[in-house]
């Protein structure tokens, strides 16, 4: 499954980089602490435990320093300004995330398949929080503001014709067949994902693809799916990847841009906008107040 928001996508894929490479730095200080011992040798030429860190630590070191003294420095902050992140704060970002991935299984196969794990997430979310909550009081959004990103950004407001939908993917016809008559008689269609489903993104979760629109699936798939009604289960559907059983769990209408149904979307949109363009100068007036020491610009 891929991530359908390309800005939590960006997000989680440069959280996870600094996450793999911190791991890789604190492996590499444990390693250090016998730094002549050998760790590999290539026609007898000895690479030691020493040789490992100083190149972890030249190859990513001052990247990964520099993000840790700012996620400490956020934290020291929120501390200072009695800034709490609330479990209910929490829940409420990460409901967020399974509506756009077509609600909780869809989420944590997103996450499986990125490698990506909830307590990761969790940990990124809480920085961003603090952070949010710090700088939001400083920020000002104008009514004039709302109202021209609203219509600079109208037709991502608007909604489509989307369904949302589940299938069971195998790879003949007789075995569709098959599929769909144990379906008839009765069999449960998740569990028959799991069971018959070739799809290694969706079959563990049921088959659950969540809600898509218009091109978004195989021509074939896409016309089965939005002919179906709620509850309905297809007969095989032939695609260039197999034969689909496909089950129509849920339809959202098309509905037009509307700026008041919107605007707390916008708000939120501009307030991230203008975090992003503070952040850098906010933090390095933090840095003057804190009594930073890098004593790895010295190695």
């Amino acid at each position: 499954m891929e991530w359908k928001n390309p800005k939590i996508k960006r997000q989680v894929i440069a959280y996870f980089i600094i996450l793999c490479t911190v791991l890789m730095l604190f492996i590499g200080y444990q390693l250090v602490q016998s730094k002549n011992e050998v760790i590999a040798s290539v026609n007898g030429e000895k690479i030691t435990k020493d040789q490992l860190y100083d190149a972890l630590v030249q190859s990513s070191g001052k990247q990964v320093l520099d993000s840790l003294i700012s996620e400490k420095i956020v934290e020291l902050e929120a501390k200072k300004q009695n800034i709490v992140v609330s479990d209910d704060d929490i829940q409420k970002e990460i409901d967020k995330y399974y509506e756009q991935y077509g609600g909780e299984e869809g989420f944590n196969q997103a996450l499986a398949t990125s490698g990506y794990t909830l307590d990761q997430v969790k940990k990124d979310i809480i920085s961003n929080l603090k952070v949010k909550k710090i700088l939001e009081p400083q920020i000002t959004i104008t009514e004039e503001e709302l109202k021209a990103y609203f219509e600079e950004n109208k037709a991502t407001f608007a909604q489509e014709k989307q369904v949302k939908a589940s299938h069971i993917l195998v790879d003949s016809l007789e075995i569709a067949n098959e599929v769909k008559q144990k379906l008839v008689d009765g069999g449960d269609f998740a569990q028959l994902a799991k069971e018959y489903s070739t799809d290694p993104g969706t079959k563990e979760n049921g088959g659950d693809l969540g809600f898509f629109g218009s091109e978004q699936m195989a021509i074939e798939f896409e016309k089965a799916a939005f002919a179906l009604k709620v509850g309905e289960i297809s007969d095989p559907v032939q695609t260039e990847y197999g034969y689909h059983i496909i089950k129509l769990v849920d339809k959202k209408d098309a509905q037009e841009a509307n700026y008041e149904q919107s605007k707390a979307e916008i708000r939120d949109a501009l307030l991230e906008k203008k975090i992003g363009e503070e952040y850098d100068s906010w933090m390095q007036n933090l840095y003057q107040q804190y009594d930073v020491k890098n004593n790895l610009v010295n190695q």
